[in-house]
């Protein structure tokens, strides 16, 4: 009997210092992550905000849906609709309710519904999801869904499997996502065949006595994807004009270095000159393309691209761009470059789909076909009001089928939804390789660290390392309530 009692004991202390333990892991995961963020803070407010080569940020310049915005004398009406609570306040609305097809629900950014019996869903802006503020325990009734758009340099902790299955809905730039905003860049197929901005070839061609045949504008130096690096080694290959703040060589007029110009039609005009620009990515990851892709191809210049390994998917043509990972070295990209930049018949078969006004790419053009949202159109929804609808109508379709006594359909995210490699470094010539900065030596560091808090948050969620089988994880989530 002495003997099982202190079996219970050793038991019961293991129990209490496995726990310990936990708390005391994520403790310092998070007070790693928060000097972290520190150190990157300026970095990620310059990717959101302010730095030159992003076109401005799309969230500020939607307008939201008309809706119903609650006071003190319509609160009692709460009970009849499912409240969605922005734990990001991403839209800064305090109460409005908002039509979903025949579905309406609630959505605010005020926490004080956290323990609402209405509350069925928490919308989280992923540049924003810190894991020291959660609305945690996470009861069982309660889904997650997940908006990021952006880099994932802003919140590498998503990008790693046990964080982004914490979700049960996503809308990323992933084609794979619940809601794909891998075309959140590009207006339409129309503004791809547009001649508007087209400079003729003879014209390009007298212009290369004053222009280099390649440009470049970047101004979010020494990103993960170490772009600088490239094309630095680039240069000396082969003449690139260089605007904005990273290996800046040639200076835009004045009226045009804000970074709010990036979409003028003054700056339009003095890109759409150039034969080729060099269209890099900040980040490598699988879908992720911006408006560095899709603006030389509206301009009517090739773009020389370097990012998603999957951007052969989204080509209008197969032979629309010229990728950096199909050359071994930049010395060879560069002799390519001039090949064509002397030989008018093979420059121009890269701007023939352009001039036809023929996209052959069928995926592209069902992707704008069937998507639920438009870019910078007020005659559609924006994608984050089709976020919002996405989740209210599978909140519903969930209550309906409560309502006949079935189970409700689990959602769950994979982490195909949101994935990137871990960032990597080019290593070229070491007579002429750059320094490693501070910051660029940051982005392997902060992918690593990012893997530790997903786990400790995996632990803290879940009890358990790694991603729970769906069958296992509602157990999981019902002893947090």
């Amino acid at each position: 009997m002495v003997r099982i009692q202190r079996r219970k004991l050793l038991a019961s202390c293991l129990c209490i210092t496995a726990t310990v333990f936990l708390l005391v892991t994520l403790q310092v995961m998070v007070e790693l992550g928060k000097f972290e963020r520190k150190e990157l803070k300026s970095s990620s407010l310059q990717d959101r905000h302010t730095k030159m080569e992003e076109a401005p940020t799309h969230l500020n310049s939607f307008l939201k849906k008309e809706g119903l915005t609650f006071n003190r004398k319509r609160k009692w009406e709460l009970d009849s609709y499912p409240i969605m609570l922005w734990w990001s306040p991403l839209t800064g609305e305090t109460g409005r309710l908002g039509q979903c097809g025949a579905d309406a629900c609630f959505f605010t950014i005020n926490r004080t519904y956290l323990h609402h019996h209405m509350t069925k869903a928490f919308l989280f802006y992923g540049t924003d999801f810190n894991i020291d503020s959660l609305p945690l325990p996470r009861k069982a009734h309660h889904d997650w869904a997940l908006f990021h758009e952006e880099s994932p340099k802003n919140n590498y902790k998503l990008f790693h499997k046990p964080v982004i299955t914490l979700f049960n809905y996503t809308a990323t730039f992933s084609r794979h996502s619940h809601l794909p905003l891998t075309t959140q860049y590009l207006e339409s197929i129309e503004v791809l065949k547009s001649l508007r901005y087209l400079v003729p070839l003879q014209s390009k061609n007298k212009l290369r006595k004053r222009l280099a045949p390649l440009v470049y504008v970047q101004s979010d130096c020494d990103p993960p994807s170490d772009r600088d690096s490239y094309v630095r080694e680039l240069m000396t290959y082969i003449k690139v004009d260089s605007y904005g703040e990273c290996l800046r060589n040639k200076d835009l007029p004045q009226q045009l270095k804000n970074p709010a110009s990036m979409d003028a039609n003054g700056f339009y005009r003095i890109i759409a000159q150039y034969k080729f620009i060099l269209a890099f990515e900040n980040a490598v990851c699988d879908d992720y393309i911006t408006e560095k892709f899709w603006r030389p191809l509206k301009l009517g210049v090739v773009p020389v691209y370097y990012g998603s390994p999957s951007i052969t998917d989204w080509l209008p043509s197969n032979k629309s761009a010229i990728l950096v990972s199909e050359f071994s070295h930049p010395r060879e990209l560069a002799s390519y470059i001039r090949r064509l930049d002397s030989d008018d018949r093979l420059y121009e078969a890269y701007v023939e789909w352009k001039l036809k006004g023929e996209i052959s790419n069928q995926r592209l053009l069902t992707a704008l076909r069937e998507r639920k949202w438009g870019v910078q159109d007020v005659n559609q929804d924006n994608y984050i009001d089709a976020f919002e609808c996405m989740v209210c109508t599978k909140v519903w379709d969930n209550i309906r089928l409560q309502e006949k006594g079935l189970p409700p359909k689990r959602w769950e995210a994979e982490d195909t939804h949101l994935s990137c490699p871990e960032p990597t470094v080019f290593a070229f010539s070491p007579l002429r390789a750059p320094p490693l900065s501070s910051l660029r030596e940051m982005w392997i560091s902060s992918f690593e660290q990012s893997k530790k808090e997903a786990q400790a948050l995996s632990l803290l969620v879940f009890g358990k390392p790694g991603v729970l089988q769906p069958s296992m994880r509602m157990k999981y989530i019902r002893t947090w309530q």
